[in-house]
């Protein structure tokens, strides 16, 4: 190790500790994947895991994200040091084909795909691998904090808003309707005082006889009404009443 390398660890090892949260999962994913146009990095004030691979990302991405000191590169398990992981699985396994097959898939290049191919049709071999892996992948987890003066700590579950809940409208009384039908009514009624106290005589026959037209016409419906429910003859009278004179009528027409 240079004077230089020494020099930044004493630094590192001095430095006060910091909370970082820490998504664990994507952090393991970081540091298992060492192929190298892919480079991954730890943001201290979230804990989520950027990660940039070359000839897809930005390439000014790099920059920006170096002069950012919120981020902290990964830097992954070599593939050296997850050869050995293999190696000391394999004598974990009790079935001796397995073993023999698993030993016979880690000789030479590509290993690796022929180790994962090979514990495909195993599954409780395979299960075991994640586990043993995963709890590989966390010490070196753990150690690369601590050298970072970085204190994991479990990152704030995301809380989705909820709307608020608009209230039920609640429909009116028979008897807040009644009074809201009172109230237009006599609205209207002072209207149509207000309006007559302002016109002539000729005016004023013209209003009364399009209000009797009105009521006759109110009283037709009323009549159909009472024909289709088999009122009776002296009712029927009653509603109709006596039609308007058509001298009366020929006045609405014309105006």
């Amino acid at each position: 190790m240079s004077e230089a390398e020494e020099s930044q660890t004493v630094a590192i090892a001095s430095a006060p500790q910091r909370d970082i949260p820490v998504d664990w999962e994507a952090l393991e994913d970081a540091f298992e994947n060492n192929a190298p146009e892919v480079h991954s990095y730890l943001h201290l004030g979230t804990g989520e895991v950027l990660r940039v691979v070359d000839g897809i990302a930005d390439p000014e991405m790099h920059a920006r994200i170096a002069s950012d000191s919120e981020y902290v590169r990964v830097e992954p398990v070599s593939s050296r040091e997850q050869y050995r992981w293999m190696e000391r699985f394999i004598p974990m396994v009790e079935n001796e084909e397995l073993k023999q097959k698993l030993m016979r898939a880690i000789d030479g290049k590509g290993a690796f795909r022929r180790f994962k191919d090979v514990l495909m049709g195993y599954i409780q071999e395979r299960e075991q691998w994640f586990v043993f892996r995963s709890e590989r992948l966390r010490v070196f987890m753990e150690a690369w904090l601590a050298a970072h003066a970085f204190k994991p700590v479990p990152r704030p579950a995301y809380t989705p808003e909820v709307p608020p809940v608009k209230p039920t409208p609640v429909p009116p009384s028979q008897d807040q309707l009644a009074l809201r039908r009172g109230r237009g009514l006599e609205t209207l009624r002072k209207q149509l005082r207000d309006v007559a106290e302002n016109l002539g005589g000729r005016d004023l026959e013209k209003v009364i006889a399009f209000a009797e037209f009105v009521k006759a016409r109110r009283a037709s419906r009323s009549f159909g009404i009472r024909a289709e429910n088999g009122g009776t003859e002296s009712e029927i009278d009653e509603i109709v009443g006596t039609p308007a004179a058509p001298e009366v009528e020929d006045d609405l027409a014309g105006g």
